[in-house]
């Protein structure tokens, strides 16, 4: 066996394209700890930054569908690689962007360049790996994505008062810099799989395909609402309801932040622990969200509550939504090796969609309620897909 082929060699080809994640998830919420200053030098009021963070899922979303074709065509190395070097043009784009429009092109081409971030570690498990393995390695993964969002809290807080918003930005691109160097260092060149090739528009309807499969559709209904309120909270109105609402001055709120993200970091791997020690699998993935929807409707709730109160909820808002990888697992118990980018692809467009959408429509209502209002608007849609899930479930059990 060669040393490319060893266990300790997977678990470093794993943790660079997991790196990739952690970049994802950074640039994507910046924005909540530089809120403030965005409006200011943008010259936008909190419903325009809404929309131009939008931008990043928008793009996102429209690129799961090519990325997702593409591990399977040509691999997961060259294709990481590639997606790592548009995020680091689009962290270029924002950090210098005099403007707006400038802003809304970086947030677009690191949205692009970020589509594929955490499918391709998810990809590169589920091609290596037994089934029975992959719901903790997928929250391993989830984990070291999670760092992103820990360094765009107090490290981002100390950074943007230092040096601006646009310190930010240009360290992510050196983080895209250190990554591509990983992936190009220790990920292997898997050979793909040897199926015809077809044209892009026929492996598009295969992926849109999965996404209306009955085993399939429960897990796209509840990932529309997974990763939307993390986003939501963690990464753009989480900021504003500890600084504007409870008072809080700029580091504080991401020292509080950073508490939160601390339960983002470590439920990923509860919940592949508990995957692996119960294996209900279904029962965890619903559980969760409900979890989180309730936590955050308490947390909205609590304006007149004192700071630690947050950090209560956001912490039970974390260890729920980060059953996320559990719902990858039920994917690959469904799917075949084959064709596990595309399926997985076809989810996490759920995942990417519902995070645009949801953001988009929870601008107009932070607008006319406040920071708080958008919060429990995302509370609300989380229990909303939750349901969903179990009822979609329920129904094709028994249809058999």
């Amino acid at each position: 066996m060669s040393r490319r082929d060893s266990a300790a060699w997977f678990v470093l080809a794993l943790l660079a394209l997991a790196l990739g994640h952690t970049l994802s998830n950074l640039v994507r919420t910046i924005p909540a700890i530089a809120a403030d200053l965005l409006q200011r030098d943008l010259g936008v009021d909190a419903q325009g930054l809404a929309w131009l963070t939008g931008a990043y899922f928008v793009a996102f979303t429209a690129c799961q569908i090519p990325v997702g074709v593409a591990l399977d065509r040509f691999g997961i190395r060259p294709v990481s690689l590639a997606l790592i070097g548009t995020v680091c043009v689009g962290a270029l784009i924002a950090a210098l962007a005099p403007g707006g429009l400038g802003f809304l092109a970086g947030q677009v081409v690191m949205g692009a360049g970020c589509s594929g971030m955490l499918v391709t570690p998810m990809a590169y498990a589920g091609k290596v790996l037994a089934p029975a393995k992959f719901g903790l390695w997928s929250g391993m993964i989830q984990t070291v994505g999670n760092l992103g969002m820990l360094l765009s809290a107090s490290p981002a807080a100390w950074l943007i008062e230092a040096e601006g918003w646009r310190a930010a930005f240009l360290a992510a691109a050196g983080l895209a810099g250190l990554a591509f160097l990983l992936v190009l260092r220790l990920v292997p060149v898997l050979t793909p799989e040897d199926a015809p090739r077809r044209s892009i528009l026929a492996e598009t309807r295969e992926v849109l395909g999965f996404l209306r499969a009955p085993a399939l559709l429960p897990l796209v209904v509840i990932s529309f609402a997974s990763f939307a309120p993390v986003i939501g909270v963690r990464g753009l109105w989480g900021g504003p309801w500890l600084m504007e609402v409870k008072g809080l001055p700029r580091v504080e709120a991401g020292d509080l932040l950073l508490l939160g993200t601390l339960a983002l970091i470590a439920g990923p791997v509860l919940s592949g622990v508990l995957d692996r020690r119960f294996g209900r699998r279904v029962l965890l993935v619903a559980g969760g969200h409900l979890l989180a929807a309730g936590a955050l409707a308490a947390m909205a709730a609590g304006a007149a509550l004192p700071p630690w109160w947050d950090v209560l909820m956001l912490v039970g808002f974390g260890l729920g939504i980060t059953v996320q990888p559990l719902i990858f697992a039920l994917v690959r118990d469904v799917v075949p090796a084959a064709q596990v980018g595309r399926a997985m692809a076809g989810v996490n467009l759920s995942f990417f969609a519902g995070a645009a959408l949801l953001q988009a429509a929870s601008g107009p209502v932070a607008a006319a309620g406040g920071p708080g209002a958008a919060i429990l608007f995302y509370g609300a849609m989380t229990a909303l897909c939750a349901a969903a899930f179990l009822w979609l479930r329920a129904r094709a059990l028994s249809r058999g």
